[in-house]
């Protein structure tokens, strides 16, 4: 059960390791673009490649679904970014069902562990398989793998990289449960003060605060690259930054906010203790640009 293209690096494990796939459960095909044409989700195009069995219900608690699953007699369901499940579905096959998140559980518990790690400053993160249960994110583990993060990787990039990462360990869950050597840990109860949430991201999640640090604003930027993408203002137009770097070696004596440039290779936006240097951005309306060519093109 999945979704987008994090989801397909997981299919592609288990059909390539040979385990049989009876079934595959994803996003009813929407209309999307400027003819709003249908678009299938990227699990059903793989999933056609493969000639493998596909549904795609709208309601989850339809009885059509339910006797469409149910008859596909699954030892073992497993989900990778898909919707919640309501208890019917996932309490169904006789080894439940498993989940692949991008944290390692149980913080950045919810939609969006790859951006909030980032945004956060986090230095490392990981990925975690574990069986669901009612709450969300909250079921036993199974197995779990740390690794670092960039100092200047996107979430673009983390995603990528963690896509393999998490097929990877899926697919180690996947044969444990099979040989029966995995054990399942409950999620440790961590007070809510040290515990980190990862919520779905919102237009106010992007708007930068200049007041704030040249780091912290460099990490926003980064967590949100290259979608949602963080933004700002200029002369009263939304411009999106994709990418920027770090320049708190000076210190800044003018308002948080304020820009300058030489009009020809840079543009630096002060920060409350620094400046950032844009690197790649897009004006509203344009295209995404390096600073260089957004120079030649605009005038202040």
């Amino acid at each position: 059960m999945g979704t987008p293209e994090f989801a397909v690096a997981s299919l592609d494990k288990l059909v390539n390791a040979g385990w049989d796939v009876v079934g595959v459960v994803t996003a009813p095909d929407k209309p999307a673009g400027r003819g709003m044409q249908l678009q299938q989700s990227a699990v059903k195009k793989y999933a056609c490649e493969k000639n493998l069995n596909i549904l795609q219900p709208e309601k989850l608690k339809s009885l059509e679904f339910i006797e469409q699953l149910r008859s596909l007699n699954a030892d073992l369901q497993v989900v990778v970014a898909f919707r919640m499940l309501p208890e019917i579905v996932w309490n169904m096959p006789p080894m439940g069902t498993i989940n692949l998140h991008g944290s390692l559980l149980p913080q950045y518990r919810g939609a969006a562990p790859i951006n909030w790690a980032i945004i956060n400053g986090e230095k490392e993160t990981g990925v975690t398989t574990f069986k669901l249960q009612h709450e969300i994110d909250t079921g036993n583990i199974l197995l779990a793998q740390r690794f670092a993060i960039g100092e200047e990787e996107t979430a673009g990039e983390l995603h990528d990289r963690m896509k393999e990462i998490g097929a990877d360990l899926l697919l180690k869950t996947v044969e444990g449960l099979s040989e029966g050597t995995l054990k399942e840990v409950p999620q440790k109860e961590i007070s809510s003060d040290t515990l980190k949430h990862a919520p779905k991201i919102f237009t106010e999640t992007c708007k930068i605060d200049w007041n704030r640090s040249v780091n912290e604003i460099h990490d926003l930027i980064r967590g949100l690259s290259p979608y949602p993408t963080a933004f700002t203002e200029l002369n009263g137009k939304k411009l999106k930054v994709f990418k920027a770097v770090r320049n708190n070696t000076e210190v800044v004596a003018v308002k948080p906010g304020q820009h300058r440039t030489d009009g020809k290779t840079y543009l630096q936006i002060a920060c409350s203790n620094g400046w950032l240097n844009i690197i790649e951005l897009q004006m509203e309306g344009k295209k995404r640009l390096l600073v260089e060519e957004f120079l030649r093109g605009y005038r202040f």
